[in-house]
């Protein structure tokens, strides 16, 4: 009998999953730890981490308060909104990301040949896409390729958001973002 590829991507996620029990941390709060690191300033929000990983209020505030207690995180006052929270990440859980579970996973992609990463990449992006649409999720692409993206821009840092009229460092342009809409 052959492994359906639904099968494959289950096994695989099994063993991710039991790797991210590392670290004193769960799973659930590993995903929230890489979010977190990959999010742009506009996305380090309990609300945005709600979204992404498509769980409820109460289960990121418990995810938050867990990784808070450990010191992997802080949480402050968003200076627009004081009823907004934005989330940094620690020098502790940055600590903890260097030793991340998922950089061998990363490290075996990388040594696959070109065309095969490159084919993996493409074909697991579209399944994420269409599962998320099926359920009615969101995609968190990357700032750079939003639709509202403007690059070297004479009011941007050195780009910009013409969403949120927001300048944008070349850092905030390669993390994800929650606003993001294909361009």
């Amino acid at each position: 009998m052959s492994n359906s590829q639904a099968t494959l991507i289950e096994r695989l996620a099994r063993i991710l999953h039991n790797d991210a029990h590392t670290g004193g941390l769960k799973p659930t709060q590993w995903e929230a730890l890489r979010y977190l690191a990959r999010a742009n300033r506009f996305s380090r929000s309990p609300g945005a981490l709600t979204v992404y990983l498509g769980m409820t209020k109460g289960t990121v505030s418990q995810t938050l308060q867990a990784l808070e207690r450990k010191g992997c995180i802080k949480k402050t006052a968003a200076k627009d909104d004081r009823r907004g929270l934005i989330v940094k990440i620690t020098k502790k859980g940055e600590s903890l990301l260097a030793d991340d579970p998922l950089i061998d996973l990363n490290a075996t992609i990388a040594a696959l040949p070109k065309d095969t990463k490159g084919e993996l990449t493409a074909s697991l992006e579209s399944l994420l896409k269409a599962i998320l649409a099926n359920r009615g999720g969101k995609t968190f692409g990357a700032c750079k390729t939003c639709r509202y993206f403007r690059r070297t821009h004479k009011n941007g840092a050195p780009h910009f958001c013409s969403l949120l009229m927001e300048p944008l460092s070349g850092d905030d342009s390669e993390r994800i973002c929650i606003e993001q809409e294909a361009a």
